[in-house]
């Protein structure tokens, strides 16, 4: 068993303890629980407890893996969700005035897998109305800080699970990502975040977003991520787009290196702006690839910006959802939400139907890259943490204003659906993660992990701690 503290012990090594009978189930609870109390206060990482209820399956796990049964991969381990998914008989507010009192009625499937893996779901973790935007606030629970500042934001829209997860609030944060909603605040936070390729985890019940949408895991080990979605991945027949299951286990594989694999490092997709510092970290943390055995190469793209099209699907989705109660409700929506849905409403079929092209040709663009390469890698986000209080990261001087700017790698590859990672890969002078994104080939998500495995390899980050979660519980 791992002589670190409990709360720093990895979900693998936690459920190996539990059910090797090192550690009790109850008694991991009880300390992540404990530390919840101690810390979260600072961060307000999370926005509904369900501590009865896990210790009621704390206690329940016990009791099993005491009759010598297989509880599950998971057994034990605790972890959180965003508070944009399902659960049976619990809150799922979605950050919003509207649904302040929401109880919903079933479990989505990721959540009935974790549960039947034998994890302990400890809590909610904040998200913005509606995950909206890339920072975590909202009218309901308010501001959610960044563990290795305070002053700012851990990124949204998982950016509840990014912050719990950093501080050691649990090892697995669960979040949902449909244009950077886990890989954003698993930059900011110095974390492994993966949305596996589009379908891999069943989206249910449906949104309005759902052709962008990913659920997945955010940890602070490859090793974690891929144990998580050995449980979660696989197709449900409510989601029609979901995907048959993967011949493969991830966590058997991640570690079968990546000699060979042949690398495209791309500064800037062709468009993006990225602050120097950033730059210079993530070009540097690149070439590194070379001592896996991975061929590297730098590559002028000649991409061009997908925000337009992309913006159609988001916002004009959540303009769908949302539309009707404008008039009657829209004052009790975030004022940015809300002139975001007012403009989503001024959008045509016409513009949907020219955005599904768009789309389509973008993709063709982007797929031609991989006649050449099997790994498209480029900075994570081009900017570090921004301060809480902001919608967005303020403009580089003479920017053309365009809200994302700020995160330009992430939503391409919403609307191109391939499994794409982000791993810690240095901190700035003022100490702040930054972190690179690995983009595999559509549905290589066992490649992905790989190459996120061999980085973490040449480089830990598990170890090093925000210095505020190193505070112990008395």
């Amino acid at each position: 068993m791992s002589d670190q503290p409990i709360w720093q012990m990895t979900a693998v090594d936690l459920a190996a303890a539990v059910r090797n009978r090192d550690l009790s189930a109850i008694e991991v609870t009880e300390t992540v629980l404990s530390r919840i109390d101690a810390i979260d206060p600072l961060l307000n990482a999370f926005c509904i407890s369900m501590a009865g209820s896990a210790r009621a399956t704390a206690a329940a796990i016990d009791e099993r893996v005491a009759r010598g049964e297989d509880v599950g991969p998971l057994c034990g381990v605790p972890i959180s969700i965003k508070d944009n998914l399902y659960i049976a008989g619990e809150r799922t507010t979605f950050g919003s005035k509207l649904f302040e009192d929401n109880v919903t009625p079933e479990d989505t499937p990721l959540i009935a897998r974790l549960k039947a893996a034998g994890a302990v779901l400890i809590g909610r973790t904040n998200s913005p109305e509606f995950g909206w935007k890339g920072a975590t606030d909202n009218l309901v629970f308010g501001t959610t800080r960044n563990p290795w500042d305070t002053q700012r934001t851990p990124g949204g829209s998982s950016g509840g699970a990014s912050a719990a997860v950093s501080a050691g609030l649990g090892p697995v944060g669960i979040g949902t990502d449909g244009g950077g909603s886990i890989r954003i605040p698993a930059a900011f936070c110095g974390l492994f975040g993966i949305k596996a390729s589009f379908g891999r985890v069943p989206n249910y019940p449906a949104t309005t977003v759902d052709s962008l949408r990913h659920k997945g895991p955010l940890t602070r080990t490859v090793a974690d991520a891929a144990l998580v979605l050995d449980v979660i991945a696989g197709p449900d027949d409510r989601d029609p787009a979901s995907l048959p299951a993967d011949s493969q286990s991830y966590i058997a594989q991640i570690a079968e290196g990546i000699e060979g694999c042949r690398v495209a490092y791309s500064p800037d997709l062709g468009f993006a702006r990225v602050d120097p510092e950033i730059a210079g970290i993530c070009a540097t943390a690149a070439a590194g690839f070379s001592e896996a055995g991975a061929s590297v190469e730098t590559v002028a793209l000649d991409w061009p910006d997908p925000f337009d099209c992309w913006n159609i699907y988001f916002y004009g989705g959540i303009a769908g959802s949302l539309g009707d109660r404008l008039e009657a409700e829209g004052h009790l929506l975030d004022p940015g939400l809300r002139e975001q849905v007012e403009l989503g409403l001024q959008l045509s079929g016409a513009d949907f139907s020219r955005a599904a092209l768009t789309r389509a040709a973008y993709w063709q663009q982007v797929l031609s890259l991989y006649d050449d390469f099997d790994l498209l890698v480029t900075p994570a986000t081009a900017v570090p943490a921004f301060p809480v209080g902001l919608d967005n990261a303020e403009p580089f001087p003479g920017q053309a204003p365009q809200p994302l700017a700020w995160t330009p790698f992430t939503y391409p590859f919403n609307l191109t659906g391939q499994p794409a990672s982000v791993v810690p890969c240095g901190f700035t002078a003022s100490g702040l993660p930054v972190s690179l994104q690995l983009v595999g080939r559509r549905f290589d998500d066992l490649g992905v992990l790989q190459a996120s495995r061999a980085l973490e390899q040449l480089a830990p980050w598990a170890d090093r701690w925000p210095e505020l979660a190193t505070i112990e519980n008395g």
